[in-house]
């Protein structure tokens, strides 16, 4: 995979911790372990907790996997 020619800015980094955040706040909410919400999603417990931390970017695809595992609208991971 090609490396990103410049950093992201730290409004990007930012915002990508607040979505982690909220993630884990309604995962939470839900009553559910982060390897609870990777079964239900289909995804590996490392990334629910990567997704959390705001280590990594998550795919469209994946948010719509952790969306669908919560019961909640993508919409509502973003806001």
């Amino acid at each position: 995979m090609p490396t990103r020619r410049t950093p992201r800015p730290d409004w990007v980094l930012a915002r990508r911790v607040t979505l982690g955040h909220r993630i884990a706040q309604l995962r939470q909410k839900a009553e559910l372990s982060q390897e609870d919400l990777g079964n239900l999603a289909g995804l590996e417990r490392r990334s629910i907790q990567r997704y959390e931390a705001g280590t990594r970017d998550p795919q469209f695809s994946d948010l719509l996997l952790i969306a669908h595992a919560l019961h909640v609208h993508v919409t509502d991971l973003l806001n």
